[in-house]
C-alpha cells in the first residue's frame, strides 16, 4: 500500500490543480447584478492605461481593494476574452492564455475588474485599458543587481531575463571570481553575441571582451589612460569601442540622498578591436574638459558625448556637462572637431547618458542639477531630441523622483529605464513606449510571477539593457577567463604611436585605489 502513496499524493494533487483551473476558468455568478463603483481599482503594480508589446510576460497584479473573491476580465479589440477569477487579491494570468490574447488582439484591450464584498454582492469597478502596441519588444532584459546602500560589493551578478517569460538567469555572478566588483555590460546593435563587461578588484581591471561565444580578458591602460576603460559605447561596425576614462570619486552627504559622486578628469578613448590598440583624438580629450558617456550614432559617423569644465572637487554642484558631438570617419580614422548640441548653460541643467535610437530619428538623454552621475539625484528626468530638428522635450513617463539609465530596443519603439519612483531608494526597470512623434506613453514595471515581488526584494536593478537574444557566454566561461585566462585569452593593449603622451594634467584625485574585499567604486 505504501509503494503506491506517491502516486496517489500526485494524482491528488493533479485532481486539485484542474479543479482550481476549472474554478478559475468559470465567471462567478452575481456579476451581472453587480454595483457600480465610481472609480477605477487600485492596482500593484499600477498596470491600467499601459501600453505593452504584444510579446511580454504577462502583467500579474494584486487588487489593492478589501473584499472575499475577485475577477478580471481582458475583452480585446477582435472580441477575445480573456478571464481569471481569484480567491485573493492576486491576479494571476494563465502564461499560455495571455500569449492568446495578446495574439488575437491590438489596439486598446477593455479590462473589467469586479471585486466580492463580505455580505456577497459583487462590486464592478471603472473599467481601464491596456493598449497591445504592433511593435514587439526585444526578447531579453540585461541587468546587475545591486545592494540598496552600493558601497559595498560582496555579492554582485549580472542577471539576463527573457521577457516573454519570467525566467532569470545569471550571465555573470562575483560569487565565483572572489568578489571581484563587475559593471558595464554593453551590446553591438542589441546583440549580446558582440559585448564587454568590466572587472575591478583583485581580477583587474579589465574589461572582458566576448564575440561568438568566446571571450578574451583586456588590460586596456596605456601610457595615455593609466585608468582601465569605463563607460562604452560599440561603433555599429563592431570595429570599435568608444569609452571613457574617469577618475570617479563616491561622496557622502548628511542629509537628504546621502550619496553623490564626484569626475575628478575624465577623457574618451577608442579601442581598435582587431588590432587590441588604444586611441584617441584631441577633439574627445581636451586637458581642460572633462569627456565621458560616449554613445555612437545608429549610422557610426557621429560619436555623442558630454563634456564640462574640469573643477576643482569644492565646486562639484557647479559642474554642468554640455551634450557634444563628433564626425568621425571610420575608414580613413578622420575625426573633425567637436561641436555642442545642447549647452548646459541653456538648459541650466546638466545633460548626460546620450542614447541615439537605433532608427537614427532621436536621441534620449537625461537632465538633473549637476554632475555627471543622475542616479543619485531626484531631480533627474529623460528628454528626447529630435536629431532632425534639434528641438528636445522631457518626457511624460518621468516620475517626481530619478529616472535615468536608458535603453533602446532594437526597432525604436520601446524604451527601458532605471527608476526609483516607487520608494526613492531602489531602481526598478521600467519600459515606455514611444511612437512616430516621439512621445512615451505610460510606464511599466518588469512583470514578475508573484506581483508582490517588489515589496520585499531589497536589491536595485542598475543598467538596464535590451538585448535580442541571450547571452551565449555562459557564467563559468566568464568566470575561467576573469581567474585563469589562458595565454592567448588575455591581452594587453597597445597605445596608437600617433597619440602623445601627456606629460603634464590637470590637479586630479588618484585614478585607483587599493582595492580590499568590501569596497566598491560608484556604480551607475
Amino acid at each position: 500500500m505504501r509503494r503506491w502513496l506517491p502516486y496517489a499524493v500526485a494524482a491528488a494533487a493533479a485532481l486539485a490543480a484542474l479543479g482550481w483551473a476549472y474554478y478559475a476558468s468559470l465567471p462567478p455568478d452575481g456579476l451581472k447584478n453587480a454595483q457600480a463603483v465610481d472609480r477605477a481599482p487600485h492596482l500593484k503594480p499600477d498596470y491600467a492605461g499601459v501600453t505593452l508589446p504584444p510579446n511580454i510576460a504577462p502583467l500579474n497584479f494584486i487588487v489593492d481593494e478589501p473584499g472575499e473573491e475577485y475577477f478580471a476580465r481582458w475583452t480585446g479589440t477582435a472580441g477575445a476574452v480573456l478571464e481569471v477569477r481569484s480567491r485573493s487579491p492576486s491576479i494571476l494570468i494563465p502564461a499560455a492564455a495571455w500569449r492568446r490574447f495578446l495574439a488575437a488582439n491590438r489596439g486598446d484591450a477593455t479590462v473589467d475588474l469586479y471585486v466580492k464584498a463580505r455580505d456577497g454582492g459583487w462590486r464592478r469597478f471603472q473599467a481601464f485599458t491596456q493598449t497591445i502596441a504592433d511593435a514587439p519588444i526585444d526578447g531579453h532584459l540585461v541587468y546587475r543587481l545591486l545592494g540598496p546602500i552600493h558601497n559595498k560589493f560582496w555579492n554582485i551578478a549580472i542577471y539576463q531575463r527573457n521577457l516573454e517569460g519570467f525566467r532569470e538567469t545569471p550571465v555573470a555572478d562575483n560569487g565565483s571570481f572572489d568578489h571581484a566588483c563587475i559593471n558595464c555590460h554593453t551590446f553591438c546593435k542589441g546583440d549580446p553575441s558582440r559585448m564587454i563587461l568590466h572587472v575591478r578588484g583583485p581580477h583587474g581591471p579589465a574589461m572582458i571582451l566576448a564575440r561568438d561565444g568566446q571571450a578574451v580578458k583586456v588590460d586596456t591602460r596605456t601610457a595615455f589612460n593609466p585608468s582601465p576603460a569605463g563607460y562604452a559605447s560599440w561603433h555599429p561596425s563592431g570595429r570599435l569601442l568608444a569609452f571613457s576614462v574617469n577618475a570617479l570619486r563616491q561622496l557622502f552627504h548628511t542629509t537628504g540622498e546621502i550619496r553623490d559622486v564626484f569626475d575628478a578628469q575624465s577623457d574618451l578613448a577608442v579601442y581598435q578591436v582587431d588590432s587590441n590598440t588604444v586611441t584617441t583624438a584631441p577633439a574627445i580629450s581636451k586637458p581642460d574638459r572633462n569627456e565621458t558617456w560616449p554613445a555612437w550614432s545608429a549610422d557610426g559617423r557621429y560619436l555623442y558625448f558630454c563634456a564640462a569644465p574640469n573643477l576643482p572637487l569644492d565646486r562639484f554642484r557647479e559642474v554642468k556637462y554640455d551634450l557634444m558631438r563628433v564626425r568621425y570617419d571610420l575608414e580613413t580614422d578622420r575625426w573633425d572637431e567637436a561641436e555642442t548640441v545642447l549647452a548646459a548653460k541653456d538648459t541650466r541643467l546638466s545633460i548626460l547618458e546620450p542614447r541615439p535610437s537605433p532608427d537614427g530619428r532621436w536621441l534620449l538623454f537625461c537632465m538633473c542639477e549637476y554632475g555627471n552621475f543622475p542616479i543619485y539625484q531626484r531631480s533627474c528626468d529623460l528628454h528626447l531630441m529630435d536629431l532632425a530638428t534639434g528641438r528636445h522635450r522631457r518626457l511624460a513617463c518621468n516620475s517626481t523622483r530619478c529616472d535615468s539609465y536608458h535603453s533602446w530596443s532594437s526597432n525604436s519603439r520601446w524604451i527601458v529605464f532605471s527608476s526609483k519612483r516607487d520608494n526613492d531608494l531602489l531602481a526598478r526597470p521600467y519600459f515606455a513606449y514611444v511612437d512616430d512623434s516621439g512621445e512615451a506613453r505610460k510606464p511599466f514595471v518588469l512583470p514578475q510571477e508573484d506581483p508582490a515581488f517588489y515589496d520585499s526584494f531589497l536589491k536595485t536593478y542598475n543598467a538596464p539593457e535590451l538585448a535580442t537574444a541571450p547571452v551565449p557566454v555562459t557564467p563559468r566561461q566568464f568566470a575561467r577567463i576573469i581567474r585563469e585566462p589562458g595565454p592567448q585569452e588575455e591581452l594587453k593593449a597597445a597605445l596608437d604611436p600617433q597619440v602623445p603622451v601627456p606629460t603634464a594634467r590637470a590637479p586630479t584625485m588618484p585614478a585607483e585605489l587599493p582595492w580590499t574585499p568590501g569596497r566598491q567604486q560608484p556604480h551607475e
